[in-house]
């Protein structure tokens, strides 16, 4: 008898998913499980044709007929058994045929096949990535977190400091008092979602396509007030079933200047420290939330900044949080500004995103161009930047667009 003991778990051989201890014997049914595994041909995968009736005819005829029925039999059973284990690891592939020959085996499957096939099954989903939950897919990449940070994100070197050590720090925590919430500001085309989605990609296997995070625009998803009750009921409904699903969730919200008042009301039991057992516990998810508001105060600080002299990547967060988060709190034309998330301190890190200079425009272009496997000149890349827009009108230091439209400009270099 060979046991697989030690801690419970899901997944065979993965600690830190929770299941049944396991224990296999050797004989028939092990030696199955690989066959089917190895040869999945031998149930007739490829046109009906099994591996019994091109390798195994010509030695069974000698055989006598006994033997052939057999065998039969056996093949017989192999698809059957390959139909339940195809129907276990691919569901959305399990067709009426499949679905058929699997449920035709019944009572008659016994509970140690069962077994057999259900540990086959988890192993290979261990691999594969064919759960049904999604914290299967979490990935937390943290390293290519930060090589994307650092190579991909241009001008923000704050934010680079902020999202990289409050997510690592965060992620490292066993059980944390609170979710983390993050707060991006600045003018349209710095960054902001560029970095949410640097986020998903490296923390969960199939970034923002992943089940495990939901993306909320706010004059798309939220447009009227007059149905805010509703949109409050399936915002609820939605952040607590992905959460019970994955644990570690990530609920973004875009123009999260114009969510409406009390949606944002609702949010705040969520945000908020407790050491209570819950329903439904949403400490370990992590809320982005993306705006424009504060980008005039963040670009006035950068262009005293510069004006002095002084390099903008000397520019720390105590030189610039202060008057941001003054900024939100005076806001009149925000509710988000005005909201308990911000008076009682519910946001863990107002992240400012830098206007972007000429440089840092080229520097977008050339990632268009090599994201499209283009070649590039250093004049090409000198118009690209020249098309933009650049502001104060005196100085013309900051790119009024950041870099948004850069990969449909570098169209007009294409032959």
């Amino acid at each position: 008898m060979l046991t697989l003991s030690g801690s419970p778990r899901r997944h065979l051989g993965h600690p830190d998913l929770p299941g049944h201890q396991v224990m296999l014997s050797r004989g028939p049914a092990l030696f199955l499980c690989l066959f089917l595994l190895l040869l999945p041909e031998a149930a007739g995968e490829h046109g009906g044709e099994t591996w019994w009736d091109r390798q195994g005819r010509p030695i069974v005829k000698k055989m006598g007929k006994g033997l052939t029925d057999r065998v039969k039999a056996v093949t017989t059973l192999s698809k059957k058994y390959w139909a339940y284990l195809s129907c276990q690891v691919w569901p959305q592939d399990c067709d009426e045929e499949k679905e058929a020959a699997s449920k035709s085996l019944g009572w008659t499957l016994p509970l140690l096949g069962q077994q057999y096939l259900d540990i086959l099954s988890n192993w290979y989903c261990h691999f594969k990535e064919c759960c049904d939950r999604g914290d299967c897919r979490i990935i937390n990449n943290i390293t290519g977190l930060e090589i994307d940070l650092s190579t991909r994100l241009h001008g923000q070197h704050l934010a680079h400091e902020v999202v990289l050590k409050s997510v690592k720090g965060f992620l490292s925590v066993p059980q944390p008092e609170k979710p983390l919430v993050l707060s991006f500001h600045g003018w349209s085309g710095t960054g902001k979602n560029f970095v949410a989605r640097m986020l998903a990609d490296h923390l969960y296997r199939d970034g923002l396509e992943s089940e495990c995070v939901q993306v909320f625009i706010s004059m798309l998803h939220f447009p009227h007030l007059k149905y805010v009750d509703t949109y409050k009921e399936k915002l609820m409904e939605q952040v607590s079933d992905t959460v019970q699903r994955c644990g570690q969730a990530l609920f973004v919200f875009d123009e999260a200047e114009k969510l409406p008042p009390s949606l944002l009301e609702t949010l705040k039991p969520l945000l908020d420290h407790y050491d209570t057992i819950r329903e439904v516990d949403y400490r370990r998810a992590i809320f982005l939330f993306l705006s424009n508001l504060g980008g005039n105060t963040i670009n006035e600080v950068v262009l005293s900044w510069l004006k002095a002299g002084r390099p903008r990547e000397e520019i720390t967060m105590e030189d610039l949080e202060p008057y941001l988060h003054a900024e939100i709190l005076k806001s009149t034309d925000s509710n988000f500004g005005h909201s308990r998330l911000v008076k009682e301190n519910l946001i863990d890190f107002f992240v400012p995103f830098l206007p972007l200079e000429y440089h840092h425009v080229k520097l977008c272009a050339r990632d268009a161009f090599l994201s499209r496997d283009l070649d590039y000149t250093e004049e090409a890349l000198d118009k690209v930047a020249k098309m933009m827009v650049y502001v104060p009108k005196k100085e013309k230091l900051f790119s009024a667009q950041g870099c948004k439209s850069i990969s449909q400009r570098i169209n007009l270099f294409l032959p």
